[in-house]
């Protein structure tokens, strides 16, 4: 099998969705995911999309994603990545999807001419804090993360 990593386009919004769910479901939160593959579609078709998104295929199936959006360090002056997610399906886990996403990511970075890359692990996640570590990230235990909802809804907080 060949693996491919490429750019999502909006005609991928339904595979996007259907990776977010995975990950809501792998994170026991599938209630909380209330975006829509429309809602993707018309974001990443807009002139200034809010994110990106990388997809990863064997063999044009898919087997996981990685989502991100530029961020700012005031400190260096240039611009980073934050992940927002990363996930691959059960069935392509061990088979070096995620570290090809990772290595992308990071190509991003560096072709970019960004500072870095961040992005927030949950604690009971011991598999992808061991995965990220083994790609030579460390965890900012320094900071904590916060964050204020604007919601009208108290389940749509996360």
């Amino acid at each position: 099998m060949a693996l491919a990593i490429r750019f999502a386009t909006p005609d991928d919004a339904a595979i996007i969705l259907r990776c977010i769910r995975g990950l809501a479901e792998y994170e026991r939160d599938l209630a909380a995911v209330k975006v829509t593959a429309d809602d993707l579609r018309a974001q990443m078709a807009t002139a200034d999309p809010p994110f990106e998104c990388l997809l990863a295929e064997f063999d044009a199936d898919p087997a996981g994603f990685a989502l991100f959006f530029r961020n700012y360090s005031t400190w260096s002056g240039r611009p980073g990545l934050y992940l927002e997610d990363l996930f691959v399906f059960d069935q392509y886990r061990g088979r070096g999807v995620g570290g090809a996403l990772m290595r992308r990511l990071f190509a991003i970075v560096a072709e970019r001419g960004w500072a870095r890359m961040e992005w927030a692990v949950l604690d009971w996640n011991t598999p992808a804090q061991s995965f990220y570590r083994d790609h030579g990230a460390l965890p900012q235990e320094q900071w904590t993360l916060w964050r204020l909802a604007l919601c009208t809804k108290a389940s749509d907080s996360t």
